[in-house]
Formats: C-alpha cells, sequence, structure tokens
C-alpha cells in the first residue's frame, strides 16, 4: 500500500523542535523512555487478555529486546506487547492525546531538568528518541490483528510522518532509531547495557540483547544470534528490602514518577493480615505543578498480583494525599478489577487506611528528625549518628514548603486522623516569620493563665504581621500563630482544639484573655471591634 504523508499536530511540531535542540541535559534518558513505553504496552496486552487470552496469539512470553547496527547505524527497542494498528500510530504518535496539551507547552521553561520531567509527566516521552536520532522508524502490528495489517510509521521530526499498511508476522513494536553522527557512541552494547542498568533494572519484563563474540578475522566483537537478559527483571517492590540499596529506591522513584530529583523519604512494607498487599511509598521533594488540581490524582499505580492495573488509582489514597507517588500490589483484589469496585470494595477501604497511615508515619518521622538534637544530646552522639542527623535535618522543613498547604485539607477530609494532621501543622507566629512553629511548640511555651492558641489569618505575612488586631497580644506577651495560605480559613473551621487547647481566631471579635487582662483593657479590646 502506498504512503501517507501527515502534518504533526502543531504542539507535537513544537516539542520535537524543543526536544531536538538538547531539551534534555542527559541524553541517555532516550533508552529509559522507550524502554518504559515497551513495559507499558505489555502490561497493556497482560490487562487485555484477562478478557481475552487469544490476543497472546502463539508467544504467551513477554518481552523486550534492545540491539543496534554499527553498519546501518540503528539501535531497535522491541516489544511483544499490544501493538498499534494504522489508527492507533497516527493517533498516538502524530498527536500528543491528552487534556492540558497547551498548559503542558506554556510551562516548557527551557529548564532542561524541568522540562524533562514534564515531558515524562505528560507520557509523550517516545519523542525523546529524537535527542539521539535524526530518523525514527516504528513498526508495528495490533494483538488481535492479522499479520496484512502491521504498519510502518516515519519521521524525520521535522513537521510531518509517513504512514503505510505493511505485513509484520509478530504482534507488538519495534522503534527503529537511525542515529545522528554525533551519536554513535551509543552503537555499543556495553553503553546500552549500563543505561538499562541504571534506569530499567526494575522493568518486571526481561529486556534481553544480543550476546557478543570476538571476531578475530574482524579484529573487533560482533553480535550473536544468542539472547541474554541484561536486567533483573523483577519488580523492585517483590524484592527482599534487604536486597534493595538506596540507589536502587531512588532511581525507581525517578522512573516511577519522571522526576529528576531524589525524593525526601520512602518506605516499602508487606501487609499482611485480612488484607494483604505490599505497599512502596515515596514522599517528593518538589511539588507537580498540577498540584491544586484535585482531579489529577495519578500518584499510586495499582498492581494486581504483578499485573499491572491502572496508574490513576485514586481511591487507594485520600485527596489530601494525592502529591505522593508509588505502586500498591493487592494479592485479594481480582485481576478484573474495574474503578466502580474500587470505590466500593472493603480491601481497597483497607488499603487506603493502611496506605494514609504509613504516609503520616512517615510524615512524623522527618518532622521529628527536622530540627538537630542540641547542648548534651549533641555530643553523645557518634560522628556516624551526627553525619546521619545532619543529612536528614531539614526534610520536613522541605516537604512543608512545597505540600503543606495541601496537606491541611486533610482537617476537613480525614476526620480519623485529625489529630495526627494538626501534630504535623506548622505556621509562621509573631515569634517567628517562618512556618516552623507546630502547635505542640506554641502549647509548650503558653503563658501562665493563657487558656487558648490564637491565630490570625490574613493574605500576606506582612499583613498579619501589621493587623491592628495584634497590638494587646504583643502588649501581653502572646504569641499568636500567622496563617497566610488560602486553605488556612476553611481548615482552621475543622479544628476546634489542640490537646485540650481551645483554638481562637483574633480576627472574630473581641477576644478574652481572661486574667490575662484587666477590665479597663477587656473594655477597650470589645470596643476596638465595634
Amino acid at each position: 500500500m502506498s504512503k501517507h504523508t501527515h502534518a504533526f499536530q502543531a504542539e507535537v511540531a513544537r516539542l520535537l523542535h524543543l526536544v531536538t535542540h538538547s531539551l534534555y541535559s542527559n541524553p541517555d534518558i532516550f533508552l529509559r523512555e522507550l524502554i518504559s513505553n515497551a513495559s507499558d504496552a505489555c502490561d497493556k496486552l497482560r490487562f487485555e487478555a484477562l478478557a481475552d487470552p487469544s490476543l497472546y496469539e502463539d508467544a504467551p512470553n513477554l518481552e523486550i529486546r534492545v540491539t543496534f547496527d554499527k553498519a546501518a547505524k540503528t539501535i531497535t527497542i522491541t516489544d511483544n506487547g499490544i501493538g498499534m494498528s494504522e489508527a492507533e500510530a497516527i493517533e498516538h504518535l502524530g498527536t500528543i492525546a491528552k487534556s492540558g496539551t497547551r498548559d503542558f507547552l506554556q510551562r516548557l521553561s527551557g529548564d532542561q531538568k524541568q522540562d524533562a520531567q514534564l515531558i515524562g509527566q505528560f507520557g509523550v516521552g517516545f519523542y525523546s528518541g529524537f535527542i539521539v536520532a535524526e530518523r525514527i522508524t516504528v513498526e508495528s502490528r495490533r494483538a488481535g490483528l492479522p499479520p496484512e495489517q502491521g504498519v510502518r510509521w516515519s519521521s524525520d521530526g521535522s513537521g510531518a510522518f509517513d504512514t503505510e499498511t505493511i505485513t509484520r508476522a509478530a504482534r507488538g513494536t519495534s522503534v527503529i532509531l537511525h542515529l545522528r553522527d554525533d551519536a554513535s557512541e551509543y552503537l555499543n552494547r556495553w553503553k546500552l547495557k549500563s543505561i538499562i542498568g541504571k534506569y530499567s533494572d526494575h522493568i518486571s519484563l526481561p529486556i534481553l540483547m544480543p550476546q557478543e563474540a570476538w571476531d578475530k578475522d574482524k579484529g573487533e566483537y560482533v553480535l550473536r544470534d544468542e539472547w541474554e537478559q541484561v536486567n533483573a527483571a523483577s519488580a523492585l517492590w517483590t524484592r527482599p528490602k534487604k536486597d534493595i540499596s538506596a540507589e536502587q529506591y531512588i532511581e525507581f522513584y525517578k522512573n516511577l514518577s519522571y522526576d529528576s530529583e531524589a525524593p525526601l523519604a520512602w518506605s516499602h512494607n508487606r501487609v499482611e493480615g485480612s488484607t494483604e498487599y505490599t505497599q512502596l511509598l515515596y514522599i517528593p521533594a518538589k511539588a507537580p505543578f498540577d498540584l491544586w488540581n484535585r482531579d489529577k490524582r495519578g500518584g499510586v499505580k495499582l498492581y494486581v498480583k504483578r499485573v499491572f492495573i491502572m496508574d490513576d488509582a485514586e481511591s487507594l489514597m485520600p485527596a489530601y494525599l494525592r502529591w505522593v507517588k508509588g505502586v500498591i500490589d493487592s494479592a485479594d483484589l481480582p485481576l478484573n478489577v474495574s474503578r466502580e469496585l474500587l470505590q466500593e470494595s472493603r480491601d481497597v477501604k483497607a488499603i487506603r487506611d493502611g496506605n494514609t497511615r504509613r504516609v503520616l508515619s512517615m510524615l512524623e518521622d522527618l518532622a521529628a528528625k527536622d530540627r538537630l538534637p542540641e547542648g548534651e544530646a549533641w555530643e553523645a552522639l557518634s560522628d556516624d549518628d551526627k553525619a546521619r542527623a545532619q543529612e536528614e535535618a531539614g526534610r520536613y522543613t522541605r516537604f512543608w514548603a512545597e505540600f503543606g498547604a495541601v496537606l491541611k485539607e486533610g482537617l476537613g477530609e480525614d476526620m480519623a486522623n485529625r489529630e495526627r494532621i494538626a501534630r504535623l501543622l506548622r505556621f509562621a507566629s509573631t515569634r517567628s516569620d517562618t512556618p516552623s512553629v507546630s502547635l505542640a511548640d506554641y502549647k509548650a511555651r503558653m503563658k501562665d493563665g493563657q487558656k487558648a492558641i490564637y491565630y490570625l489569618t490574613a493574605d500576606t505575612l506582612a499583613a498579619a504581621k501589621n493587623s491592628p488586631q495584634l497590638e494587646v497580644f504583643r502588649q501581653k506577651g502572646i504569641e499568636v500563630l500567622l496563617m497566610t495560605d488560602r486553605v488556612d480559613e476553611w481548615a482552621m473551621s475543622f479544628l476546634h482544639e489542640f490537646d485540650g487547647v481551645p483554638l481562637r481566631s483574633v480576627a472574630k471579635g473581641a477576644v478574652d484573655l481572661g486574667e490575662l487582662q484587666d477590665e479597663a483593657e477587656k473594655k477597650d479590646c470589645a470596643t476596638s471591634f465595634l
């Protein structure tokens, strides 16, 4: 069949321009992105084959193959996953099929790290192939279609792409990168294998490469027809914790979240009881650009018995923890679980409650280590413990700056954990311009005779500090918490007391300071609110 030429969607054309002009500071990332896509395609086949096992055809063992050809200057990544029809190739490779495309492009800043993260988050990592390739050819056949309904897609990234129908015996997809002259370093087995080991070792499918043997006549290593597995091919969360290094946990997080920064903390647990599941949860160091989009809940991926089910399982985490990243692998949920079932399942509620408790425990641990010990407590530490304490200090402060305002939503949404959330809150005050004051800190230094925790909400810290309502508190040396997040007034309406002490807004009517005021002062204070 003859070729058909199609114009890229305008947004894709702009994206390609950015990619080909060195958007990525680390060009190795192209292989991670393409292997990740291949893994996703195999996950999709496994999921669809639950309802229709014939999709496996005669190849039930899923795998990814990576090879190269020095003479042709190509690298090929092949999977035997779900594959694409011609219509799907046009849709998936010629357009960004995402809501929020315009928002995505507006956020591209030219900052290489930040923009690389965005490209991954929006699922357009395929185009990273153009970092090293002057042309990309994709050959594919969707599982279930006959061999003569394969498709070849090709483009040099200049604004258009061609498609044509081909005969392809094997289902799945091959991505063929025709390398630029300055990318020849990737025509090397050791180089490709080391990139796979760094970025894709955790991929749960076998990644295969052809073995090499020394050719005396040519005086060089040549590829053989025998294939070797080059990754561990076990999902990281299924391995014993003692066998996983911190570097492996961090690299898995980066691959999972498309975040270039290491997480602040993680927790990996096997939960047993009436509901059995494995949880691997991460606290990011940086808030995503869409943090305030409550409908965007793609932080936690759901697996059932190691089979990927969905990557936006909002039922597994409350909205105020939507920034948490991770994986849940359940042994109890059915493989054909639907979103409706997730909302109604007793097992899912147990998993959600367990996840919530685990995240709050992680935050409590970060908060407890946020400040360095002082005096004799510091001197009593060993050198190793001091180094560890210095490394951990300040992490909760970083967390609070990024996610504190969202955590406050939990006061109104999670009555069962309201007290734990309250202990994690941090505020500025008339004693501290930085949001470092906890409610426990405040209570510990309340004046004798003080009956309440006082706070003031305002649009900015400057407005709060200049409020005339603080005058009487300054005169009496009474600390007032200063709250400037948009969510504060709503959130505090759910928190009436802390540890037996009532909370009082100094902006809502005259404040009675009890025995800390004489009658004349009480009268003056009441008059100021008239």
